[in-house]
């Protein structure tokens, strides 16, 4: 604990004489003047999904590249606003594409302490067995791939029903492939506050404790992201491990997350993830939950955080 300390100066009254007494005291610091602790969170790199001619999923009159890039702008915008202290990067601004060893190389190369990426979700339409006609397609057919007319059935379909949102990491079972990423990378992902110097080479086990260190932050960064989720109101299907998939996750030196931020193909959700009070609202719930992921981290804590950490 750090204390002030002070003189206290007190007469007294001896045989008709005045004397002065002087008492050093000691007196915790107040939170003010507590010294500023540095945050072990410093630099997030923003990730938003898809982009240029690869799409993503499609809704009725949207799609899931041109909302990825919109909530990440979004969670930019309002992330400087709430929270200037730290660095962002973004892998995108505009509709491109990039591969994802590109994406991982730009997270690497800034020396980055998150990757959190956004997406959006889609499930496939309910055919029911009503036969509502014919529509003639053109296939390949035989040895010289001769394009042939073909008809096929047409049955009814509605949306699926699915909605709400989900945030992913990567599966423990490609903690091998997160391994290598660490190696590959160690010179870039030493945290600031350590004296290691650049050149410094872990040796297997500090690799091997430092993937697991950053999955456990990946846990319960997820958590903490659907648990706010559910605090706004959205229906959270929880955090979740991809079995396969979002490679970028693991190629990533550091703690990262995949954000699900609602399925495109319910109508419903279509809409609210275009309007611009459903974009805040989801950067926001991603803001709070980092918030909180910042004050379990400066503070030794795995899971615990208050609830109203933000």
């Amino acid at each position: 604990m750090m204390l002030r300390k002070y003189v206290a100066f007190v007469l007294l009254s001896f045989g008709g004489v005045m004397l002065a007494s002087f008492t050093i005291k000691e007196q915790p610091l107040t939170a003010q003047e507590l010294p500023a602790q540095k945050s072990r969170l410093k630099k997030i790199v923003i990730d938003a999904g898809h982009g240029g001619a690869d799409g993503g999923a499609d809704g009725r009159y949207s799609n899931e590249k041109t909302i990825a890039l919109a909530i990440s702008l979004k969670l930019e915008e309002m992330m400087r606003e709430q929270m200037p202290d730290i660095e962002l990067v973004m892998t995108r601004r505009s509709d491109i594409y990039q591969h994802p060893t590109v994406k991982a190389s730009i997270a690497n190369h800034a020396k980055a302490d998150l990757f959190v990426c956004i997406h959006c979700n889609s499930a496939n339409g309910i055919r029911h067995s009503e036969f509502i006609g014919y529509k003639t397609v053109t296939v390949g057919k035989g040895k010289k791939k001769r394009k042939v007319q073909q008809k096929q059935y047409r049955y009814y379909t509605t949306p699926n029903p699915a909605k709400g949102t989900e945030t992913y990491i990567w599966g423990a079972h490609k903690n091998d492939d997160k391994e290598i990423a660490m190696r590959e990378n160690q010179a870039l992902f030493f945290d600031s506050l350590t004296a290691k110097s650049s050149d410094y080479e872990m040796n297997p086990i500090e690799i091997n404790l430092r993937t697991r260190q950053y999955f456990d932050r990946s846990v319960t960064l997820a958590q903490t992201i659907e648990d706010e989720f559910a605090k706004s109101g959205r229906i959270s299907r929880e955090a979740r491990q991809r079995q396969v998939g979002i490679w970028v996750l693991q190629a990533v030196a550091m703690p990262a997350v995949l954000v699900e931020t609602g399925y495109i193909s319910n109508p419903e959700e279509e809409e609210y993830l275009n309007s611009k009070d459903g974009q805040a609202e989801v950067a926001q719930a991603i803001i709070n939950a980092i918030k909180r992921y910042r004050y379990a981290l400066d503070n030794k804590g795995i899971t615990a955080t208050p609830a109203n950490g933000k």
